[in-house]
């Protein structure tokens, strides 16, 4: 993977100090565009190809019983006649005594007991939401630089900056911002921060509540995350104070944890619905615009302020076996990669404070390289998991291949790269995390995606531009209001964001879902 390559849409490049102008003595950037990102046909790792199925041996291993079964079940019996079968059944018992048939039975439903008891509790998505904010705020690109410059708080260097930001970014006309974010005062403050929380927080769960018809009270676990804005109380306090949830819910804040904190939420609140049966869990994903604003000349921390944008999702899961029939959709992998023990990944995406002591985000210029080897490493992991045995074949004798008779130094050919599996026989719909045009571009071309499959992120990102761990759920919103979903159709759900980390979460459909009564795409 060559640095060039990319994972963001833009790199700032500091070319020293300025000899001589009203700029001298200052330093000086540029902003290169990259062309791709790190190719995921090269140096696939073997340590996470046996990730992906040290993972599916230890959850599915009866599964490997089955063909036993069948295959000396077959042997024993596939020739014989029904009368032949009777009398070899009553051969075989006549050969033993009762009481060790009575034995053999007991131990058998023993162990049927202990596996369906023992087994995890299959995890439901009823419904969830998705916060569409009031038209008034609204702003389009062009409205977007007006209202940075006339808010006072950016030299013209910066709004040119922005604006060329914008021009690639792949965001629309109608993405949403705070208002106070172009306001002269300052709006990262606790105050401005607490509004917008219970502005998008509270428009998502009503809506939720609303479309379940669930109480507050039902809900026994709460999981909310906000990646820069964790006030004391905490957002998950202000949450149950507000819709009066009882005493003994079991609640949870995660904070810093990214674009990626959506699926890690979901994580959570699978493992706790998995040790507290017959409960509702509520999972709340979003990021505070405002409260992240950057007013400083820092490039590098100009770029969030150009992509994130308003947004809020809630997810409703049950564990109850009864809400299979009213299910929208059944849980069946989470796959999480964290690249954190690496310094580089660690600071690739690193929230501090400039030289004028202003706060905000700073995007590493090595972030292409570290981005894209944590989304190939989590791919590489989920493959086993998800894949048909065709296309494990053909990635495996591809692998093999290599490491026999392609690992030598040399030039590369085209026959010695691995073979990418299709990942469009695992699934039928993918919601990719919308970060940027650039990075949907280049995932695309990398997993041979055709443009329907990147339609939801495509289209969440012009609509709403990059709202954080809940855009996923935008683009799941998206293909729900155009009634795509069908009965055991499979979602794909990648997200991926500071630490450096990257989450999969897979979903199959329960039912046909008819176009919703609420949804921010109507």
């Amino acid at each position: 993977m060559a640095a060039e390559q990319e994972l963001l849409s833009t790199e700032i490049v500091n070319r020293g100090i300025e000899s001589s102008g009203p700029d001298a003595g200052s330093m000086t950037f540029s902003v290169r565009v990259r062309r791709r990102l790190p190719d995921f046909l090269q140096s696939v790792k073997m340590k996470y190809v046996r990730l992906g199925y040290h993972y599916l041996i230890n959850h599915g291993i009866y599964l490997a019983t089955i063909p036993v079964l069948v295959l000396v079940f077959g042997a024993e019996f596939g020739s014989l006649t029904r009368e032949e079968m009777w009398s070899k059944i009553w051969n075989i018992t006549a050969f033993y005594d009762l009481a060790t048939i009575l034995a053999f039975f007991g131990v058998f439903v023993f162990t049927l007991s202990v596996y369906f008891m023992s087994r995890p509790r299959s995890i439901y998505l009823l419904d969830f939401a998705c916060f569409k904010p009031q038209d008034d705020l609204k702003v389009s690109k062009h409205q977007f630089i007006e209202l940075a410059r006339n808010s006072g708080k950016f030299d013209e260097a910066s709004i040119e900056f922005q604006k060329k930001i914008l021009h690639s970014s792949g965001i629309g006309d109608e993405t949403y911002v705070p208002k106070a974010i172009m306001s002269s005062e300052n709006c990262t403050t606790m105050k401005e921060g607490r509004a917008e929380a219970s502005t998008v927080i509270f428009g998502a769960l009503d809506e939720l509540f609303e479309k379940t018809r669930i109480r507050p009270k039902d809900v026994g676990i709460l999981v909310v995350n906000c990646s820069i804005f964790n006030p004391t109380p905490s957002i998950s306090a202000m949450v149950i104070n507000h819709y009066k949830m009882r005493g003994n819910i079991l609640s949870f804040n995660l904070g810093g944890m990214g674009c990626s904190a959506g699926i890690i939420a979901l994580d959570l609140a699978r493992d706790m619905l998995q040790a507290n049966p017959n409960n509702y869990a509520v999972v709340v994903s979003t990021e505070m615009v405002g409260y992240n604003w950057y007013p400083g000349k820092d490039r590098s921390m100009l770029i969030p302020n150009c992509f994130f944008r308003m947004g809020c999702s809630a997810v409703l899961l049950s564990n109850r076996r009864r809400d299979f029939t009213r299910a929208k959709y059944r849980l069946e992998h989470i796959v999480r990669t964290h690249k954190g023990a690496d310094d580089r990944s660690f600071r690739s995406v690193y929230q501090e404070e400039d030289d004028q002591r202003y706060k905000g985000l700073r995007i590493s210029r090595d972030i292409v390289e570290i981005g894209a080897e944590a989304i190939k490493t989590n791919i590489t992991t989920l493959g086993p998991l998800v894949l048909p045995i065709s296309e494990q074949l053909l990635f495996f004798a591809t692998l093999v291949r290599k490491y026999l008779f392609g690992g030598g130094s040399g030039t590369k050919t085209q026959s010695s790269k691995p073979y990418i599996p299709d990942y469009k026989l695992a699934f039928e719909h993918f919601c990719i995390h919308a970060a940027s045009k650039t990075v949907l571009d280049e995932l695309q071309r990398n997993l041979e995606l055709s443009e329907k499959n990147m339609e939801p992120s495509r289209m969440t990102l012009y609509r709403f531009g990059n709202t954080s761990s809940s855009s996923i759920w935008y683009e799941l919103a998206y293909l729900e209001a155009n009634e795509r979903v069908r009965r055991g159709d499979r979602i794909w759900q990648l997200a991926y964001g500071s630490g450096f980390k990257c989450n999969s979460a897979v979903w199959k459909s329960m039912r046909r879902i008819r176009k919703p009564s609420r949804n921010p795409w109507l």
